[in-house]
């Protein structure tokens, strides 16, 4: 352990202490949302299954509520809803790391948890940290008891990448497959067109760069958060690409792989993952039940709206509820939430006819099978509007004080609307249409108490979280 760790691991416990019983007051605090501690969360790292337990790392800063150095926070949980928040497990605190220990995964092997990682280097100077002086460095940790360190090392930096590549190479993704290990890792041209690096090692330590993933003509820039996984034989790629035209300020979505991603293949076209205001840089994992899980950083960067209400209290940002990911018909990702929150709905239902005006507590899971146009109101300040005659469902803000800046997002559906599921907790909504084929997920911040919903169009059945 060095100087900086231990200061670091002194430091980070004293100011999460501090601020503890500021964040615990406030009314939005999450209910059974993963969230940090104090200070910023933003993207899932290290989803995995180990000693039992689902592991969830995130983009941690504990000393700034709008960012800062990057750490990775640590939480477990049995059952995907309830978190036990865990000492950080990865400090900013090597050469290769110091400016912020950046995404990425886990692979569990053997008993043994191998943190595959970016770590961010800014070099000073006059540089722009795009095309010069920045290190993005693939580094490993190994853990032997999924909470302490063993180790940690510089694996691959900028000189290891392929030819043509700006500085930002990084967020690496690590599974095992067919006897080999791969890694896939978001890129950025010289020219400023995303893509993405498959490389391979049979050892986990030594990396070849084998192919590339992209497109023919360029869609953004950069492609942050590649994960690459199998659904009923059919490959998929979901990536967060920055600068494409879309509604939020980034994208998020996934192409369907043709061919053999190893060597020769094509993208489909891109869809969309959520249509909603927050939600960025997904990671997915297998766990025990051979369940593909998606989760999800309910936030957008560089958006021009934000959480106020929590900035306030010293926090900001926390995660999706677990997705249960499947493939629909032509091979469509379905997302829903995992059957665990089944558990977490009251005995006693509620029924709801269209137009009638229930009061709830803001953590509710609603259920619905319209049939036509219809308009659900939520804290009489978010309204989701469904039109038959086009299939366009909007979501819209239509009180300020909910919103700190959101205005509206809208969805063209594939198939006329059938079903609907809406969860609620404390400062969030999350919105599931047709089975989970389009999805609409937003912070939200309603006034302490019960909110009130209404849905008309459609009767529905509401329980208490």
């Amino acid at each position: 352990m060095n100087a900086l760790q231990r200061d670091l691991k002194n430091l980070v416990p004293l100011v999460e202490s501090l601020g503890k019983e500021t964040v615990a007051a406030d009314p939005h605090r999450q209910r059974f949302h993963l969230q940090p501690p104090v200070g910023w969360l933003n993207d899932p790292n290290g989803l995995c299954v180990y000693g039992g337990q689902y592991h969830a790392f995130f983009q941690y800063g504990p000393f700034d509520v709008n960012g800062g150095v990057k750490h990775w926070g640590h939480a477990v949980s049995t059952d995907l809803l309830h978190w036990e928040q865990l000492p950080v497990m990865l400090y900013p605190d090597e050469p290769f790391d110091c400016h912020g220990a950046y995404s990425g995964s886990a692979l569990v092997e053997d008993g043994t948890m191998y943190l595959y990682y970016t770590g961010n280097v800014k070099h000073p100077g006059n540089f722009d940290y795009i095309k010069e002086g920045r290190g993005h460095n693939v580094c490993l940790a190994v853990s032997k008891d999924g909470v302490t360190l063993d180790s940690k090392q510089c694996l691959l930096t900028n000189r290891d990448y392929p030819a043509g590549l700006t500085c930002h190479v990084r967020d690496p993704k690590v599974f095992a497959y067919e006897g080999r290990y791969y890694m896939v890792l978001g890129a950025r041209t010289l020219e400023d067109k995303g893509e993405v690096l498959v490389l391979e090692s049979t050892d986990k330590l030594r990396w070849t760069h084998i192919n590339t993933l992209t497109t023919p003509e360029p869609f953004g820039y950069m492609w942050e958060c590649p994960d690459l996984f199998c659904l009923d034989g059919q490959w998929y790629l979901a990536v967060s690409p920055q600068g494409i035209q879309c509604q939020n300020v980034y994208g998020c979505g996934w192409f369907a792989i043709h061919g053999d991603w190893r060597g020769d293949c094509t993208l489909s076209e891109f869809h969309e993952l959520d249509a909603g205001f927050d939600y960025y840089a997904p990671q997915s994992f297998v766990d025990g039940n051979d369940r593909r899980i998606q989760i999800g950083w309910m936030g957008m960067p560089d958006a021009d709206y934000g959480n106020a209400p929590t900035v306030a209290y010293g926090w900001q940002h926390c995660f999706t509820v677990p997705r249960v990911l499947t493939a629909g018909p032509d091979g469509i990702l379905l997302q829903n939430p995992v059957p665990e929150l089944d558990a977490q709905r009251s005995a006693a239902a509620l029924h709801a006819a269209s137009g009638e005006e229930v009061f709830l507590a803001p953590r509710f899971d609603l259920t619905a099978a319209p049939a036509g146009d219809f308009c659900l109101t939520v804290a009489q300040g978010v309204q989701l509007v469904y039109t038959e005659q086009d299939c366009t469902c909007t979501l819209r803000f239509t009180d300020p004080a909910l919103a700190d800046g959101r205005t509206v997002r809208r969805a063209r559906l594939a198939a006329p609307c059938r079903s609907l599921r809406v969860v609620g907790d404390n400062s969030s909504l999350e919105i599931f249409l047709n089975g989970g084929a389009t999805v609409f997920s937003t912070r939200y911040y309603p006034a302490p108490g019960d909110v009130n919903i209404k849905l008309t169009g459609a009767a529905c059945e509401l329980c208490n979280l």
